[in-house]
Parts: C-alpha cells; sequence; structure tokens
C-alpha cells in the first residue's frame, strides 16, 4: 500500500487526490498545502508548493512512495530534480524539460527547429525592436511573455496600437515581473481551439481524452481572459482520427526532439492546439495537468491512474492499457465577484452539501473557518458532472450550481453550449 503526496492548492489538485483516492493500491493521502475540498480526502502538509528542500524532507520523514506535481513553478523550478536525487519516485518532467512551458522562445525554437506545426513567430527582448516588428505587422497578432504568468501572460491585440501596449505593460511595466524579460511576437491563429494531453514516458506517448476550455470571463468569449472558466470533453469535432494525426505530427516529434536535444520528457504533456485550415497547430505546450481540462478529464478516467503513473516513472507506459468512459464530462467554474481582478476572501459558501451524489464539486480557493467553508481565491469551485452526451452532463451542472452560493458568485452560463448547439 502506498503514501503518495500531490502538491497543489487548486481544483486540478482535488480533481487528482479524488482520482488517486480510488486506486486499491493507495492507503493514505497528502497534500501541500490542499485546500477545504482537498482536506475530506487528504492530510493537509502546511509547506508552500514552492518551497522544494521542505517538501522533499517532509516527503522522505513520510516515507511517500509517490509523489505528483500539479502547478507549474516548482517543475520549473526543479522539484523532480531535487526528489529524484533523494530517491523519492515522482511524477512530472525535471526543471530542463519543464522549460517546454517556462520558456516560450525555448517552446517556439524547438518547434520551429523540428518542424513541429505552430504560428509563424519571432523572439525579441527589446522593447524597441519588437514594436519596430509589430508596427510592419497585420493585426490581429499575439503577444506573449516568455516566462510563467499564472495563464494571463498571453494578449490576443486587434489593433496595432493594442499590441504596443502589450509590449510595453509586459517588457517596460514589467506586469509579469521577469516573466518579460523576453517577448514572443507570433501570427494569430483561426479556427478552434482545443487542449490534448498525453502521458509519456519519455518514448512511449499515450494521448487523453481532449478537451476544451473557456478562456475568457466572459458568456459568449467576452471580457478579460482568466486561468479558465470552464471545460468540457469530448469536443464533437475533434475525433479519434484527429487525435491520431496530433500524436504522430506533434506529440510523438516533440518528446522524440526533447530526448534527441538532451531534456527527455516525462509526466504530463498538454498540447494547447489550434485546429485552423491547414490543420492542427500548436499555440502552447503546458508540462503538467491543465485547469480546467483535468476536472473535465479524470472523471472520464477508468484505468488506476497509480498505475499510470508509475509506469510513466518507470518507463514502462507501453505495457499499460489505458481506457476511458464513453461518458461526456462537462465542469463549470464558480469564481469570486471581480475574478480577475480584485477579489474579496473569507466569504462563506453555502449549498455544498446539497447538490446530486453524482455531481462532483472540487475546490479551489476554499478554506476552513470554524468549521465553515469560505471563499479564499480568485477560483472558487469546479461544479463537474458525467452525462451520456454534453447535454446531459451540462444539464446537471447548471441545475446544481443553482444551489451553491456565496457573496459575490459568478459563473459562465454556456460552457459546452456550443457542442449542443451544433
Amino acid at each position: 500500500m502506498l503514501k503518495v503526496l500531490v502538491i497543489g492548492n487548486g481544483a486540478r489538485e482535488h480533481a487528482l487526490v479524488w482520482k488517486l483516492s480510488q486506486s486499491p493500491k493507495v492507503a493514505e493521502i497528502y497534500a501541500a498545502q490542499g485546500n477545504a475540498g482537498i482536506a475530506s480526502k487528504a492530510k493537509i502538509i502546511s509547506i508552500k508548493p514552492t518551497d522544494i528542500e521542505s517538501l522533499a524532507a517532509a516527503a522522505q520523514e513520510k516515507r511517500i512512495d509517490l509523489t505528483v506535481v500539479g502547478p507549474e513553478v516548482p517543475l520549473s523550478q526543479g522539484i523532480v530534480n531535487t526528489f529524484g536525487n533523494r530517491g523519492l519516485r515522482i511524477f512530472g518532467p525535471s526543471k530542463a524539460a519543464a522549460r517546454i512551458e517556462a520558456s516560450k522562445v525555448f517552446s517556439k525554437e524547438l518547434m520551429q527547429k523540428y518542424g513541429i506545426p505552430c504560428a509563424k513567430s519571432k523572439n525579441f527582448t527589446s522593447y524597441e525592436t519588437a514594436s519596430n516588428y509589430v508596427n510592419k505587422q497585420h493585426c490581429p497578432i499575439v503577444i506573449k511573455a516568455d516566462g510563467l504568468a499564472a495563464g494571463k501572460g498571453v494578449i490576443i491585440a486587434n489593433t496595432t496600437d493594442e499590441a504596443l501596449t502589450a509590449l510595453s505593460d509586459i517588457m517596460e511595466k514589467r506586469a509579469f515581473g521577469d516573466a518579460g524579460d523576453s517577448v514572443v511576437v507570433e501570427e494569430f491563429l483561426a479556427g478552434k481551439e482545443v487542449s490534448l494531453l498525453v502521458f509519456t514516458d519519455g518514448s512511449t506517448v499515450v494521448p487523453m481524452v481532449p478537451a476544451c476550455d473557456y478562456k475568457r470571463v466572459g458568456d459568449g468569449d467576452t471580457g478579460l481572459n482568466t486561468g479558465g472558466m470552464g471545460s468540457y470533453s469530448p469536443p464533437g469535432f475533434f475525433g479519434s482520427d484527429m487525435v491520431k494525426k496530433v500524436k504522430e505530427t506533434i506529440l510523438e516529434p516533440v518528446v522524440k526532439a526533447m530526448a534527441k536535444e538532451g531534456y527527455p520528457y516525462k509526466g504530463v504533456l498538454y498540447a494547447g492546439l489550434m485546429v485552423t485550415a491547414e490543420g492542427p497547430k500548436v499555440m502552447e505546450f503546458n508540462c503538467r495537468f491543465g485547469d480546467p481540462e483535468t476536472q473535465a478529464m479524470l472523471p472520464r478516467l477508468d484505468t488506476d491512474l497509480v498505475d499510470i503513473m508509475l509506469a510513466v516513472i518507470d518507463g514502462s507506459l507501453n505495457k499499460i492499457k489505458i481506457h476511458w468512459r464513453d461518458d461526456a464530462c462537462v465542469g463549470v467554474i464558480l469564481a469570486s465577484g471581480g475574478y480577475p481582478g480584485k477579489y474579496a476572501t473569507g466569504l462563506p459558501i453555502t449549498g455544498l452539501d446539497t447538490v446530486d451524489d453524482d455531481v462532483m464539486v472540487f475546490h479551489a480557493g476554499t478554506k476552513s473557518n470554524d468549521g465553515r467553508i469560505c471563499t479564499d481565491g480568485g477560483r472558487v469551485l469546479t461544479v463537474t458532472a458525467l452525462g451520456r452526451n454534453i447535454a446531459e452532463a451540462r444539464d446537471k451542472v447548471y441545475r446544481n450550481i443553482s444551489r451553491i452560493t456565496f457573496n459575490g458568485c459568478h459563473y459562465r452560463r454556456d460552457i459546452g453550449q456550443r457542442e449542443v448547439a451544433g
């Protein structure tokens, strides 16, 4: 029987804890730092996800058999290297491999070198040079901060003025700190957006079920970008033939490229794709499970997640057969008033005990105050349900969301709607 440590405190990590707890091989689950929902299934360790040395020491002390890393920051800081050097089994890519997300410049140069389909782009370290280039381009155009910016360092500029403002915000005003030391300016890709994640042990690549997420805060894809306001799986426009094509033309080639460059990639690799008239192209790679996609994907997983993760670590993924449910899944984010801008915390949440038994509520920004669950972040909860199709799953979610309330709560009402509308 295994002791498992999950690092992170969002709804993604709650979904991971929930799925890992279903394994008959798991005896105990710990979480650092967790949240109020995670605390119902795991023992909380009060160590920040970025305090890598303390986490490694705690894992040794508690004799943790498997550590699972949710967020990208500790991965980019080398948590897998630190744990590995101590003989601790950990699921995720090394610091060098995590650069595929941590540096958009690195990622674009890798794709361009190996002919992996992606948007045309140029990299800049000077605001003046970048602005001169932008002035000669057609809009819309995409401006990306090179480093990690909590999902908010990508700006789609519809006019040259918007593009120049984005460059100034990133490179001169340092809106995202050191993440703006370099920028990537790339062509705008038109089409349908989809996320395809894979498990890989550095050689074998096994796709998960595809999902779509919603980044804008408002219905109809209006308002500011967020960390994600909801997700659904599967998208009708991205069938098994497209999954196979992306595996063969994008995901297997990039895993081979990473190995050839001396940065073998093990863990979850996330491809953010745009299905264009010319075929699927990469918008971004992430080095971990997506949020909110994970909340809509893991409920569809039939295979023991522990078996998959251990096979990835051991390099034996080719010996595992991964099965997924045919059911569809929809997840909708409940956010704090004002998110993605300023918002209050500490607001009591009511109605969590009134949802249907077959509806999952994954906690993100929550904490327990004197036995009451309160808000503690911008994205607060993900309400998730399975159904025979998107319409049925969607109906379950929205029927139950209305039972959960906190002051200022807001959510999108159109998650999955385009699938139902056809």
